[in-house]
């Protein structure tokens, strides 16, 4: 009788580190809020794309923060950073109104990357005159308009490798250490049997 309560026991509790395991070795960073929100309508365009997340996400080169507008152009320019959970990517000036679609593309706390999008509208042209940063490319041309527009600095590049630990690594070990729990738990039950 006492072996069979020490064998539920080490499944009980190898059940439980399992769950456990697996839960932690899925969950993946979610985004909390962004500024510009989801479905915002502004008057005025922002400066910057700030994306906050519910765990650090890891200061990689591999981060990615696009912001399209409803010209097809992108307007997000510079390095995107990354301050623990906070992810945050400069803006040139916006100037159509019409939907922008913000998509980003991060490493997580656990190495996988997480991606989504998030719309938001602008009801009112921005400026109209060049207020490009300083060291882009944009320049009037011979007919007084802008050149191409500078692009953002949005690292193409995709990881080729995976840096997380992936699940079934994880459920093999749960599932030898269940196995070494229940050999140690027969034994001792054995051993005081007789």
């Amino acid at each position: 009788m006492k072996t069979a309560r020490n064998v539920v026991l080490v499944l009980w509790v190898a059940a439980l580190t399992l769950l456990g395991i697996a839960g932690q070795a899925a969950a993946h960073n979610a985004l909390v809020s962004s500024d510009p929100a989801d479905g915002d309508r502004l008057d005025t365009a922002p400066a910057a794309v700030t994306l906050t997340f519910d765990q650090p996400v890891q200061d990689a080169d591999v981060n990615q923060v696009a912001v399209t507008g409803p010209d097809g152009e992108q307007w997000a320019t510079g390095e995107v950073r990354v301050d623990r959970n906070i992810v945050t990517a400069p803006l040139r000036p916006l100037r159509p109104e019409g939907e922008y679609i913000i998509g980003f593309r991060i490493l997580s706390a656990d190495g996988h990357p997480v991606s989504e999008e998030i719309r938001f509208t602008l009801t009112a042209p921005g400026s109209a005159a060049s207020s490009a940063p300083p060291g882009s490319s944009v320049a009037a041309g011979p007919t007084g308009q802008d050149a191409p527009k500078a692009t953002a600095t949005v690292r193409q590049r995709e990881p080729a490798e995976d840096s997380g630990i992936p699940v079934w690594v994880w459920i093999v070990g749960a599932v030898v250490l269940l196995g070494a729990g229940l050999t140690v738990a027969l034994r001792m039950g054995k051993s005081s049997g007789e």
